[in-house]
């Protein structure tokens, strides 16, 4: 991932997680677990209805907004995550274990990144930036 991008990621890690319900667009916040090259991962309770959603239609997009520059990726959720990332992600962000009791309570989501556009409204004119991967 190109280093405008993973900067703004790495410095907001919440960011607003837009999926398809029915064909219209539904859009929540959802934190950054991990970034390893141009994969974004996330976690969720397979409880929820993002996670209904995601299994019926796994493409999502996703926006980072950082001031005046922001970042967005799109692409297809992968669900087959190895299991010493998923121990990973549990134990190395503080709020999980206070919400779960065990790393095998939630489902962890990667999304490789199909394409991106960055954008920064500082400049002139304003910047933008696409990535096709």
């Amino acid at each position: 991932m190109d280093g405008k991008l993973h900067e703004i990621f790495k410095q907001n890690k919440d960011v607003a997680f837009a999926t398809s319900v029915d064909g219209k667009p539904y859009v929540r916040i959802f934190q950054i677990m991990k970034i390893d090259g141009d994969s974004i991962y996330f976690a969720t309770s397979p409880k929820k209805e993002v996670y209904a959603q995601l299994r019926k239609n796994p493409n999502v997009a996703i926006l980072d907004l950082k001031g005046a520059s922001f970042a967005r990726v799109s692409g297809k959720i992968d669900f087959d995550i190895p299991d010493e990332i998923q121990r990973e992600i549990f134990d190395t962000n503080p709020v999980l274990p206070h919400l779960y009791k065990s790393y095998t309570d939630l489902v962890y989501l990667r999304l490789p990144a199909e394409s991106a556009d960055y954008f920064d409204l500082r400049t002139n004119p304003p910047t933008l930036v696409h990535y096709d991967f």
